[in-house]
C-alpha cells in the first residue's frame, strides 16, 4: 500500500477506467430511490448508497446526481436516498445494505447555513425541498446522518464529503454555537472524508473497495482526510509554525511540537526511542528540511492541535492562514492535525479535472428533472436553474468571506465549446415548458471560462490566495475573447431566443476586455445587471480582498455607454455586505451616503455569515488578520458581534427604512455626525419618526445576547410529514 498522494499527481482520467461487473445492468432512468424501483432494474442490492440532504434532482448542478451518475458510469449500482427521516436509522435501511458503502452528504449547501439566518434565526423554507418546505433535514446533517448509517449497517464503510464537510475537515470555528468544534471526520465518526469537487476520489475508492481492500488502507487519495495513529517512515514533519510564524504562545512554550509528546520530553525524544526500539518522526524547519532533501511529497505540515485552536484565537487564525497556503494542487503538501489521542491527516487537494473529464461528467445520461417521486411539487433550487448552463469550475478570486475557493479551488476547470453547445441544444429539445430563454451561462462566476495562468510552472508554484487582489497577476491570462465567441454560438442557436449571464460577474476582470462588456451588456442583459462591490470603503474592502470602488466606476461607464449605443434603459444592481470583519460603524456610514448619492435604495441587504473555514471567519473568531502573517502583534481585525450591532449594519444599507431610523439616530449621535439628521438631501435620515409609525408587526427586538437560544437541536424538531 503506498501512503504518498503524489502517486495520484497524474492520475487516470475519469472514463478510463475499468468497469465494475454490475455494469450489465444498463443504466438506470432515474437512480433508484425505491426496493420497488431497484426490482424493476433487476438489483438485488446496491454497490454504493448516497444520503443527501437535498431533494432528488437528476440534474448535474445537484451534487447526488453528479455523484450517483459517475459512479454509475463505473458500472456500479448507486441508490439515493434523498431526505430521510433522522429520527431513526430505519429510513436508512430501506434500500438494504450497500455492498461497498454509505455516500453522506449534507447536500449542496452547509446545513446549518441552509436551515438558518446570518442572525441564527430559523428559516421556515428551503430551495432544495419539495414545494419550499422547511425542516427537511437536520442541523449539522453530515453528522446525524452518518450517525444513522452506521446504526442502520455498523459494519459498512461511509465515505463523507458535499461542501459540508468541506469547509469542517480540520478544526473549524462554528458560528452557531460560537466554538471551535473538532474535524467533521471524527464527530461523523466517518471512515473517510473527501473535499472539493471529489469525482476522483470517490471513483477510486469504490474500485479499491470492490477488489477487496479496506477502507482503512485508502490513506493515497488526493482530496481526502482520514484518521491515523501517527505519520508513516520515512515523512519529515514539519512545525506549521517554521512556515509562517505565529509569535510566542503563553504559558505553553510553543504549540507547535510534536504533541504526541510534551515539550519537555521533546529534547529527549531521540534517546527516548533509542531505548525504547520506537521510531519516530523528526520535526524540521524548512531550512533542515530543504538541508536533508526532505520532497514536498513526504512532507506533511503539523497544525497547531485542536485543543490550542480551541482555547487560543491566534493559533486558530495561524492554522487558517497555513491551511490556505497549502491549497494549491501544484504545491500543496499534507496537513496533520492531532485532536486528543487520534491525528486527523489531509493529503493535497484533487488534482483538477482536465477539460475532457468535465465535459464527461456533464454529459452523463442525467434526467435533468426531480424524480417523479415528487409529483407537481415545485422545488426552487431546480426551477433556479433547469434552463441554465454551468461552463466551469473554480474561482480565483479569493474573496475570503467566500467558500468557493475552499471547496472548488483556485484553478480555473473549463468545459469545452462544444460540450456546453451539446446541453444548451438538450435543453432546447428535452426540457419541458422551454421558452427559448437560457437563464444563465456561468458558474461560480461568470467571466472566468478558460482564463488560466500564462505559465504552468508559474502556476504550480504559486502561493498567492488570489489572482486578482490587490490587483490583476501579470502572469494571469485575461482575455475573454474566446467568452464572447462562446456567447454569440449559442444565442445564435435555432431555438435559442436570448442568452442571460445571471452569474457573479467579476468587473475587475470584465474591464479588460471592452469587447466582452458591449457583448454582455448589448445581448445578454434582462434590464438589470448584478453586481457584488460588496462596500465602498477601503478598510472592509481589503478584508474582503475585493477591489476598490474605482473598478466599479470604470466598469459602470463602460455599461452605461455601451447600454446607450444598444438604445437600452438597463440598470446596475450592486450588492454590499453589512458587518463583515474590518467594518466599523463609520465604514458602514459612508457606505449608506455613497448609496445615498448615487439613488440606490437596497430592498434586501445580506449580512456577513461566518461559515467555517473561511478567512473572513479567522477574522471574526480571532480578531487577526490570516491575509498576512499572523503574531501577537500583527494586525487587529474589529468584527460587529451581537445581535444589535449586526442589526445597526444591515440598518445602514437600508437608510431609507423608517425601521431602522431610530439606531441610525443614535449612532450617528454617538459619531457626531448630527449633520446628517434631518430632511435634506445631504442628510441620512429625518430627526422624527413618521407620524401615525409604529413598529413592523414581529420585528425582531434589538436585545444583546449571542442569539443561540433561537438555535433548534437536530433531534428537537416537530415530526415531519413523509413523502
Amino acid at each position: 500500500m503506498s501512503t504518498n498522494p503524489s502517486a495520484n499527481s497524474s492520475p487516470t482520467p475519469l472514463y478510463s477506467y475499468r468497469r465494475y461487473w454490475a455494469e450489465c445492468f444498463g443504466e438506470a432512468k432515474f437512480l433508484p430511490t425505491s426496493r420497488e424501483e431497484m426490482d424493476a432494474l433487476g438489483w438485488d442490492s446496491c454497490d454504493v448508497i448516497v444520503v443527501t440532504g437535498d431533494a432528488y434532482v437528476d440534474h448535474p448542478s445537484f451534487g447526488m446526481a453528479v455523484i450517483g451518475r459517475v459512479l454509475e458510469a463505473q458500472g456500479f449500482r448507486v441508490g439515493i436516498i434523498a431526505q430521510p427521516d433522522w429520527q431513526s436509522a430505519d429510513p436508512f435501511k430501506i434500500l438494504g445494505k450497500p455492498n461497498l458503502f454509505f455516500g453522506v452528504a449534507a447536500g449542496n449547501m452547509d446545513s446549518m447555513i441552509n436551515r438558518y439566518t446570518a442572525d441564527r434565526r430559523l428559516r421556515h423554507d428551503d430551495a432544495y425541498s419539495p414545494d419550499n418546505q422547511g425542516g427537511q433535514r437536520p442541523d449539522r446533517a453530515v453528522i446525524v446522518y452518518s450517525q444513522r448509517c452506521r446504526e442502520a449497517y455498523k459494519d459498512v464503510p461511509i465515505v463523507i464529503g458535499s461542501i459540508e464537510a468541506s469547509l469542517r475537515r480540520i478544526a473549524h470555528y462554528d458560528y452557531w454555537s460560537d466554538k471551535v468544534r473538532r474535524s467533521i471526520l471524527l464527530d461523523a465518526r466517518a471512515d473517510i472524508l473527501l473535499y472539493g469537487n471529489a469525482e476522483r476520489a470517490i471513483v477510486d475508492v469504490a474500485h479499491r473497495l470492490s477488489r477487496g481492500e479496506q477502507v482503512a488502507d485508502i490513506q493515497d487519495l488526493r482530496g481526502t482526510a482520514f484518521v491515523r495513529k501517527a505519520p508513516p517512515a520515512g515523512w519529515t514533519v514539519i512545525n506549521s509554525s517554521t512556515v509562517d510564524t505565529p509569535g510566542p504562545v503563553e504559558p505553553i512554550t510553543s504549540p507547535y511540537v510534536d504533541t504526541t509528546a510534551t515539550p519537555e520530553c521533546d529534547k529527549s525524544q531521540q534517546e527516548a526511542a533509542a531505548e525504547t526500539d520506537v521510531q519516530t518522526v523528526r520535526i524540521l524547519d524548512p531550512r533542515n528540511a530543504r538541508k536533508h532533501n526532505s520532497p514536498p511529497e513526504t512532507t506533511v505540515i503539523r497544525l497547531p492541535d485542536y485543543e490550542t485552536v480551541k482555547s487560543d484565537p491566534v493559533s486558530y487564525a495561524h492554522a487558517a492562514r497555513v491551511l490556505h497556503l497549502e491549497t494549491n494542487p501544484g504545491n500543496a503538501r499534507a496537513l496533520i492535525q492531532r485532536h486528543g489521542d487520534q491525528e486527523v491527516w489531509l493529503n493535497p487537494p484533487p488534482i483538477p479535472l482536465t477539460t475532457d473529464e468535465l465535459d464527461w461528467v456533464f454529459e452523463l445520461p442525467y434526467q435533468r428533472k426531480p424524480h417523479p417521486r415528487y409529483g407537481q411539487a415545485k422545488i426552487p433550487a431546480y426551477d433556479m436553474i433547469r434552463f441554465s448552463v454551468n461552463i466551469m469550475r473554480g474561482c480565483f478570486g479569493g474573496c475570503s468571506f467566500c467558500s468557493i475557493t475552499e471547496h472548488e479551488g483556485r484553478i480555473i476547470q473549463s468545459r469545452s465549446e462544444e460540450s456546453i453547445v451539446k446541453e444548451v441544444e438538450k435543453i432546447r429539445d428535452q426540457t419541458p415548458a422551454f421558452t427559448g430563454v437560457i437563464s444563465d451561462l456561468g458558474g461560480p462566476t461568470a467571466n472566468m471560462w478558460r482564463l488560466t495562468c500564462k505559465s504552468k510552472e508559474i502556476e504550480e508554484n504559486c502561493r498567492r490566495l488570489s489572482c486578482v487582489y490587490p490587483g490583476i497577476c501579470k502572469n494571469l491570462d485575461t482575455d475573454q475573447s474566446p467568452l464572447i465567441g462562446l456567447y454569440r454560438k449559442v444565442r445564435e442557436l435555432d431555438g435559442v431566443k436570448k442568452v442571460l449571464i445571471a452569474s457573479g460577474l467579476r468587473y475587475d476582470l470584465a474591464v479588460e476586455t471592452p469587447e466582452y462588456v458591449k457583448e454582455l451588456v448589448t445581448h445578454h442583459v434582462g434590464g438589470y445587471l448584478k453586481i457584488a462591490p460588496e462596500h465602498s470603503e477601503n478598510s472592509p474592502l481589503s478584508k474582503m480582498m475585493k477591489p476598490g470602488m474605482g473598478s466599479y466606476d470604470r466598469f459602470k461607464a463602460m455599461f452605461e455607454k455601451f447600454s446607450k449605443q444598444a438604445g437600452k434603459e438597463q440598470y446596475l444592481i450592486p450588492y454590499f455586505i453589512a458587518a463583515h470583519p474590518g467594518t466599523r460603524d463609520e465604514d458602514m456610514m459612508n457606505l449608506a451616503l455613497w448609496l445615498k448619492q448615487n439613488g440606490f435604495r437596497a430592498d434586501q441587504v445580506q449580512a456577513f455569515y461566518p461559515s467555517p473555514m473561511a478567512n473572513a471567519t479567522a477574522m471574526y473568531y480571532s480578531g487577526k488578520n490570516p491575509l498576512r502573517k499572523v503574531t501577537r502583534n500583527s494586525e487587529d481585525v474589529f468584527s460587529a458581534k451581537g445581535l444589535k450591532q449586526r442589526r445597526l449594519h444591515k440598518a445602514y444599507l437600508r437608510y431609507h427604512d423608517p425601521e431602522g431610523w431610530p439606531s441610525l439616530r443614535e449612532s450617528l449621535l454617538k459619531m457626531g455626525r448630527r449633520d446628517l439628521i434631518g430632511y435634506g438631501k445631504k442628510h441620512l435620515v429625518p430627526p422624527k419618526q413618521p407620524v401615525n409609525w409604529t413598529p413592523k408587526k414581529g420585528a425582531p427586538k434589538n436585545k444583546p445576547g449571542n442569539g443561540r437560544r433561537l438555535l433548534t437541536q437536530h433531534t428537537g424538531l416537530p415530526p415531519r410529514k413523509t413523502q
